[in-house]
């Protein structure tokens, strides 16, 4: 929303509902601290990456990337998300695994992407409580669980909080609905780590995005470096937190592109990515799980790869396993 970016008169006349909305926020939190609210324990280690500004950061990449180090250390992990943008997110929805062959307007976009990724069985659920009882049930291997978002819901307990921070920060630095967060700013010093994503300044851990290829939706073996496609007009559909980055990375390959931004986790029509002139349209990953049914061969998907801090490898290992050991 645009008034969140700055303090107008919009963000101004919302403010007293902010406030409101904080004070909700800080009694919610500190009844589940006194036990006043129920909070339920996984029985396993859980991980949650999260962030305190509504819309995407860079959770998914990220949770990505981190069941990608623990498999690589022997860990068994399985992924939890709420399933936003489809029909299980609803309130009362039942837990489901969420996989290559689901619906996005079921269990919701990242989930899929998740699953394809991964390789890891990925449960989705408003309740993340009992979408960890799911997964545990069918999948008795799995030693540990990482949350794609759920840093506010604090009705699963968990044993290290990952926030995520990217190139907007913090908006106006107004809750909502006057600004874009979640929580206070102030809650950054309570997280176990924060990673910092196309933004110097905030202190945590550093992580790029990095792809160098776009593959072709209509048959994935036909891959071909981002850079081939340099100095041709290109458009460029992204439906995430922040469009504009997504637009300036195809640009840093020489690509032309001609903008077309859609609200997060938008599910797309046909008739929404056909622009009648034959020119490749090049979408993000996440939104090329939802256009996967309806892409021509000139729909092309522009895949990333998280980079990490490799400090931040050493410290979850670490905290992972006290968190084990205790």
């Amino acid at each position: 929303m645009k008034h969140w970016v700055r303090r107008g008169a919009v963000a101004w006349l919302l403010w007293p509902a902010s406030i409101l909305f904080g004070a909700v926020v800080f009694f919610r939190r500190l009844f589940y601290q006194l036990r006043i609210f129920k909070s339920h324990k996984a029985g396993i280690p859980v991980i949650v990456v999260g962030n305190l500004v509504a819309g995407g950061s860079g959770k998914t990449p990220l949770v990505l990337r981190i069941v990608e180090i623990l498999r690589e250390h022997g860990w068994k992990p399985g992924i939890v998300s709420r399933g936003y943008g489809g029909s299980t997110a609803a309130k009362g929805g039942a837990p489901r695994e969420a996989n290559i062959a689901s619906e996005p307007a079921e269990v919701g976009d990242e989930p899929i992407l998740l699953a394809r990724r991964s390789g890891c069985p990925v449960w989705v659920a408003p309740e993340r409580g009992a979408a960890c009882r799911a997964l545990r049930e069918q999948h008795p291997e799995c030693d540990v669980i990482v949350t794609d978002d759920g840093l506010q819901h604090y009705a699963l307990v968990r044993d290290i909080e990952i926030c995520v921070v990217d190139g907007r920060g913090f908006g106006n630095g107004f809750l909502m609905p006057a600004g874009p967060l979640r929580e206070p700013r102030s809650r950054l010093s309570s997280v176990d780590a924060v990673v910092a994503h196309a933004n110097a300044d905030v202190k945590g851990y550093r992580m790029e995005l990095l792809g160098e290829t776009l593959a072709r939706i209509t048959d994935a073996h036909d891959v071909r470096p981002a850079k081939s496609f340099a100095g041709q007009k290109v458009h460029a559909v992204a439906a995430i937190g922040d469009p504009k980055r997504f637009f300036l990375q195809l640009a840093r390959f020489g690509m032309q592109p001609v903008p077309h931004p859609f609200p997060d986790h938008h599910l797309f029509l046909a008739a929404e990515i056909d622009f009648g002139d034959g020119a490749p349209v090049v979408m993000t990953e996440k939104d090329a799980v939802k256009c996967k049914r309806f892409a021509q061969a000139h729909h092309w998907v522009f895949r990333v790869n998280a980079s990490l801090d490799p400090a931040f490898e050493r410290w979850l290992l670490e905290k992972l396993s006290g968190s084990k050991a205790a």
